[in-house]
């Protein structure tokens, strides 16, 4: 488990800085939102193939990947509703991805290992 977390803080901070990049990058252009969006949608597929094949060790399957969407969609959602509550009380654009990190990648670290490690349902007769 210690060797899980050390790897998922590796590929967690490899995704974050290019979800991170992303949004600075398109920040002038776009509004906050967007710009997280963008960026979110790099990092996922990034992030999707280092998790299964060097964080968790395994190959990724259809039930994987849907189970990675799944853990996402819930963090997306989080992370968005988290970045318009600290741009509401007033932290600035370039910087209301930080906090929304510090409170967001610790439970997607739970949902992700519970989607990607947890064995398949078998029916025995």
């Amino acid at each position: 488990m210690k060797s899980e977390i050390l790897r998922f803080i590796i590929v967690g901070t490899l995704a974050v800085a290019v979800q991170f990049s992303v949004y600075q990058l398109l920040l002038p252009f776009v509004n906050e939102t967007l710009a997280n969006t963008a960026g979110y949608i790099v990092s996922f597929c990034l992030n999707f193939l280092l998790s299964t094949y060097f964080t968790f060790h395994v190959r990724p399957d259809r039930r994987k990947a849907a189970g990675f969407a799944l853990s996402h969609v819930v963090n997306y959602l989080m992370q968005t509703l988290t970045l318009n509550l600290f741009l509401a009380f007033g932290c600035p654009s370039r910087w209301a991805q930080l906090p929304m990190f510090a409170l967001c990648v610790p439970l997607n670290f739970v949902l992700v290992r519970y989607f990607l490690k947890r064995k398949a349902c078998t029916n025995k007769k």
